[in-house]
Formats: structure tokens, C-alpha cells, sequence
């Protein structure tokens, strides 16, 4: 993986360095210690993996990358928390603040590994057995292919280009977007009731205008998915009362 790191601190700079040459895989292209330098080494090199300062001088490391056409993977290094919505919102892998530790930096190139990877073939559909409690679906968990009964889902959550699913047991986190596992979902056991997060509907106990809870999870109810989502739970609440 062909790396280039941007960052007007020297210091920063050689230990990001040392780091990468720990690293079997890892190659370092060229460090810079200014954007718009990189910027034009970019226009004519392609690398795999930026290690990117936010706050330099003449352009920031989120303006670098607001302006280029393709797009390396991103990994922001700072010593400010205020940036990392907006380096999220650009599809940074990671945000790390310095000081760094390898420990960290060795996490942040895993992520880097497991997006570089193509998603695993899953089934379309939820495998079922013979009773609705044992309907199942396969989800890839880094390196493993993970079985996860429907009945034991408590809700879904995005994480851009990965899903978080909370169950009863062990959380499973996926590389799939939501979207797609919103579709492979049954309509009458799941409810997507924001554009991050989709419910169990057995596991509801409690809901308002703004917020469902699935006993000590609150989730918000999202602005665009509130009208179909309070007529679906009123429906249910009403199916309750008559049992």
C-alpha cells in the first residue's frame, strides 16, 4: 500500500514515518510538509493512503481533499477534535489525534485493509428453518462469516460504509450499507426509523413522536422516516391491543 504523508510538523512526520516502515505492506512514497506541495504530486502519482494534517498552513487537509478528482483513502492526523464531522462527511477512513500511538495507527490500517477488500457474497434473503425464531442471516465480521438469528437482532446502525448490529448477544459489525441490508430484511420484523438506523419491531417497548426504545436502547425517529414509521408502530400497537 503506497503511502504519502502530509503534515507542516517535522516531528509528526518521522514518527508517522517510523510507523509505516513497522508496517509489512506499507510503502512510503514521499512526505510533505504543505498541501498545495502534495497537491501537485498527486495530480501525476496515485497513492493508496493519505496520512493527512488538518490544520497547515496556505490550504488544510480537508480542503486537499475537497479538491481532488480521485480520491485516495484518507486517514486524518491532528491534534484537533472540532474536524472530525466534516473529515467523516469526506469518507475519511479514520480521525486520530496526536500524540499517535502505533497500537492506534495499526487499527486505523486494519479499517484501511477491510474497505480495500470486495464485500462477501451474502444471501439475498434470510435463510428459514422451521420456526420464525430460528430465521437466520450470514453477515461477514472482518474475516468471518457470521450467523445471526433475526429474532436476536435488537436494531441496525449505520456507520457509513458499515452496518453495527446490535443483538441480544455479541455486536456484529458488517461491510454493507444499510440500504442493502434494509432490503434483505423481512418489512413485517424490521422498520428503518432514520436514515442510520433500522429497528426490530418485536423488541419496541416504548415509543413517542421523536423516539422509539427497545428497553434500554432510545433510538430517534428520523424527520423524512416519521410518517411511515409512527403509522407502522400505530398499526402494531393496535394488532397488540386486539391479541
Amino acid at each position: 500500500m503506497k503511502c504519502l504523508i502530509i503534515d507542516d510538523e517535522p516531528l509528526a512526520r518521522v514518527l508517522l514515518e517510523k510507523y509505516i516502515n513497522r508496517v509489512e505492506g506499507l510503502s512510503l512514497v514521499k512526505s510533505f510538509p504543505n498541501a498545495v506541495e502534495a497537491f501537485s504530486f498527486l495530480q501525476h502519482t496515485p497513492v493508496d493512503l493519505l496520512l493527512l494534517d488538518i490544520q497547515m498552513p496556505q490550504i488544510t487537509g480537508l480542503e486537499l481533499i475537497s479538491s481532488l478528482k480521485q480520491k485516495p483513502r484518507v486517514i486524518f492526523t491532528t491534534a484537533y477534535r472540532d474536524f472530525a464531522y466534516e473529515a467523516y462527511d469526506l469518507d475519511a477512513v479514520d480521525y486520530l489525534l496526536k500524540p499517535i500511538s502505533f497500537d492506534r495507527f495499526l487499527r486505523s490500517i486494519s479499517k484501511v485493509y477491510q474497505l480495500s477488500q470486495p464485500p462477501a457474497k451474502v444471501p439475498e434473503q434470510p435463510e428459514t428453518l422451521n420456526a420464525h425464531n430460528s430465521a437466520y442471516i450470514y453477515l461477514k465480521d472482518g474475516r468471518t462469516m457470521v450467523k445471526v438469528l433475526l429474532h436476536d437482532i435488537i436494531y441496525i446502525e449505520s456507520l457509513r460504509d458499515y452496518i453495527r448490529v446490535k443483538t441480544t448477544g455479541k455486536p456484529v459489525v458488517s461491510y454493507q450499507k444499510i440500504g442493502h441490508m434494509e432490503n434483505k430484511l423481512p418489512a413485517k420484523q424490521f422498520l428503518r426509523v432514520h436514515r442510520s438506523y433500522i429497528i426490530s419491531l418485536e423488541k419496541v417497548t416504548s415509543y413517542t413522536m421523536n423516539h422509539v426504545r427497545l428497553n434500554e436502547f432510545e433510538i430517534p425517529i428520523g424527520r423524512l422516516y416519521k410518517n411511515e414509521a409512527l403509522k407502522v408502530l400505530n398499526r402494531n400497537n393496535y394488532l397488540a391491543d386486539t391479541v
